[in-house]
Parts: structure tokens; sequence; C-alpha cells
């Protein structure tokens, strides 16, 4: 087999609550993957959060992003749609495309995923441990 076709990234297994936990923006983040585990390809953090929490109004010019609710609702503003997105829902923000979010349930989980990797070190910066 040619050395080209072997993976450098190992596999990822995390349990529940395993991770880089730290606080951002008022979240408990928890960083499951990063573009070190992955070779750059994705990172994946998951957030728990309370009612009224969220981001402020941003772009990404490098990195695609979507989110994934498993818990609680979120209301998003992308594009100059209002979309709200009860536990199941999956809401898409290409890059370049403004985008904002909050939650709008007492308590809301939510899987932040950005392709590709690198937007987490920016939430590393900003963060604190938990």
């Amino acid at each position: 087999m040619s050395s080209s076709l072997i993976s450098s990234v190992a596999p990822i297994a995390l349990q529940p609550g395993e991770g880089d936990a730290r606080w951002f923006l008022g979240f408990l983040v928890t960083i499951k993957s990063t573009a070190e585990t992955t070779n750059g390809r994705v990172a994946v953090v998951e957030h728990l959060g309370t009612k009224g929490l969220g981001s402020p109004l941003h772009v990404h010019r490098n990195e695609d992003e979507w989110f994934y609710v498993t818990e609680g609702e979120l209301s998003f503003w992308v594009g100059g749609e209002t979309i709200n997105a009860p536990a199941g829902s999956f809401v898409y923000g290409p890059r370049d495309v403004p985008h904002t979010f909050s939650v709008t349930s007492d308590q809301a989980r939510f899987l932040l995923v950005s392709e590709p990797a690198g937007f987490e070190g920016f939430m590393r910066t900003l963060s604190e441990p938990a």
C-alpha cells in the first residue's frame, strides 16, 4: 500500500464530559477535536449554555460552520434569515455569511463543527479553563 494512502490522523473516541473544558462567552465548551488531532480537517466543540447566551454577529472567512442542537432550543440569524432550532435541528452557516445565535430555552446543549479546523484556537485564546 502506498504511504500516501495511510492516514497520519489517529482515531478519536471521547466519552461524555471528556475533552478540553473551557468557559467561552459564558458557555461551558468542551473541545472534542482540533486542527492538531484531525490534521486540520475538522474541529468539534460541544456547548452548554443558559437562556440569553449567544454569539455576537460575525462572519467566518476561513471556515464553514454547522450546528447540531442536542438539548434545548437556539435561535439563529444566518444570512438575513431567522431560524428557530429545537433539539434535533441542524443549521449550516457557510463561510462569508454573517450569522449569530442565542439560547432561547432555559438551557441548551449543541455541537459546533467548523471545517477546516482552526476556529478552536480562537476559542482557546478568548476562554478560560473550566
